[in-house]
């Protein structure tokens, strides 16, 4: 191909025997100015990080997940490490289980405008709804969320392994879930109102 002319390779493209080396990125990105609250469960799901220490001292991060409108956390999930790849394990493990939200709220940690969340999102029609940097109060849900999930169960407790930060953060997910009721959801326990909307069951 040394001797083809530009537009020889351009005319090749257009009929589709010549690939692209850089194909296009399908973003599945939102504009904050056209955000909408959520009116059912799975319409908006909030997404972050906290971290935290085992008792070694050994550094770990968990995924927090949290439904805008039921209040139902889907995952709390207890990593050393976290990559784009390992976010999207998580979300498929929880979305066979409630079904996948419509826009996911996140910031944008380098785990989240990775290639294998885009690609995620991109295939299964959710949307990404990026946080303005320096601006927490773009994903207020998730903070809130954070900040309880932090003073009830990572400050109470010692995490002598990964394996026992799993299990307590998992006890403190159900009791939240599915004991708990939520003023701001008219006293409901999130699990029941995920339920009574007719979204998949989410009981465990």
């Amino acid at each position: 191909m040394g001797d083809q002319s530009e537009e020889d390779l351009q005319a090749l493209q257009g009929a589709g025997q010549l690939r692209n080396k850089t194909p296009k990125r399908r973003v599945k990105a939102k504009l904050r100015e056209d955000r909408a609250e959520a009116v059912g469960p799975n319409d908006v799901w909030a997404m972050d990080f906290v971290h935290d220490q085992l008792a070694t001292g050994r550094r770990i991060r968990v995924l927090t997940v949290v439904d805008t409108f039921s209040r139902y956390a889907p995952a709390l999930d207890a990593r050393f490490s976290y990559r784009g790849e390992d976010v999207v394990a998580t979300l498929e493990r929880v979305c066979a289980r409630t079904g996948y939200p419509k826009t996911i709220r996140v910031d944008q940690g380098s785990e989240f405008i990775s290639r294998d969340l885009d690609l995620w999102a991109y295939r299964h029609g959710v949307t990404l709804d990026f946080s303005r940097p320096g601006k927490p109060t773009d994903n207020a849900f998730i903070e809130a969320f954070n900040a309880r999930l932090r003073a009830e169960c990572l400050n109470a407790h010692w995490f002598m392994s990964l394996a026992d930060a799993a299990e307590k953060l998992e006890a403190w997910r159900r009791d939240y879930n599915e004991q708990r009721p939520h003023g701001a959801i008219g006293n409901n326990v999130p699990a029941a109102l995920m339920k009574s909307a007719h979204a998949a069951s989410p009981c465990c």
